[in-house]
């Protein structure tokens, strides 16, 4: 049967449910998807050459021949991409692909200047950008630590980098003219079963309330936390769990993220979504899979 025949079987069967085949077509064509960076380099960035990632991450795709070495590699084949990939899309980039040139700063200094490049080069394309904290890959992240680090100073470190992230995404949406999701995710957590749970959680819960409280534009940056199951690092206890960031995106009112790879391969991620938005304003979804 060709593709054509097969839906037009599919478009009277949804038509006999009040389904408008041709509407959601046109829905989806026009809601744009955030491409994300890290595909391209396997989250290694270009705060230094030849960076790789160390102190927890997301480790994407592995070390594989050809990955971009340069933010110039990396706008090539993002653009190839987007040459291939139907649709309306925006570009999602962390904070450790910033375009420093010769300067020498540190994460929590970072400001939307180090981010210009990329700024113009989306309103070049015409897309949207939204933008995320790095909190891993970086000397006060080598224990796999940060907004629940014991020591206070490397925790303030943390939070200044996730201040400055949320002035950079306003700044970001208010170029493009598109609202920046930021999206806050850290890979805090322990391989080993810990003695202590709620002590690393209330530092959180506090570290968060500080960068949350400056106060940012709404109209050009939207807050995101996202939760996870477990991590490389930390298998057996993640202190920003599904449970702590969906009470703190109601309690404040916040975008909750649901990244299809962070839950159980049994859950079913589709029902969560309509009881979640009962209770917070929007959801940010991240499309993966869940690798076990």
């Amino acid at each position: 049967m060709k593709t054509t025949e097969s839906y037009s079987l599919a478009k009277e069967q949804y038509a006999a449910l009040g389904v408008d085949t041709e509407r959601a077509l046109e829905v989806l064509t026009s809601t744009p998807i955030s491409l994300h960076c890290w595909q391209g380099d396997d989250v290694g960035g270009f705060e230094k050459p030849g960076a790789e990632l160390s102190g927890g991450g997301i480790q994407a795709t592995g070390n594989y021949p050809g990955k971009a070495r340069s933010i110039a590699e990396l706008r090539g084949d993002l653009d190839k991409a987007l040459a291939l990939i139907p649709g309306t899309h925006r570009l999602n980039l962390h904070a450790c692909y910033a375009d420093l040139g010769c300067k020498k700063l540190d994460r929590n200094a970072y400001t939307p200047a180090e981010f210009q490049s990329w700024i113009d080069w989306c309103k070049e394309r015409g897309m949207g950008m939204d933008f995320n904290p790095s909190f891993f890959s970086h000397p006060l992240a080598s224990d796999g630590l940060t907004l629940t680090h014991p020591d206070a100073g490397i925790r303030q470190f943390w939070i200044e980098h996730g201040i400055a992230c949320r002035q950079i995404g306003a700044e970001i949406g208010r170029q493009l003219c598109s609202p920046t999701v930021t999206n806050v995710w850290i890979p805090d957590g322990s391989k080993d079963v810990p003695y202590d749970r709620k002590s690393p959680r209330e530092r959180l819960a506090n570290s968060l309330d500080a960068i949350f409280a400056v106060p940012v534009d709404r109209a050009h940056n939207l807050d995101a936390v996202e939760s996870k199951l477990f991590g490389i690092g930390s298998e057996s206890y993640v202190v920003g769990s599904h449970e702590f960031y969906l009470a703190y995106a109601v309690k404040h009112q916040l975008l909750y993220c649901l990244d299809a790879g962070h839950f159980h391969p049994t859950e079913n991620l589709a029902d969560k979504i309509s009881s979640i938005l009962q209770f917070v304003p929007r959801l940010l979804l991240h499309v993966s899979r869940g690798v076990r």
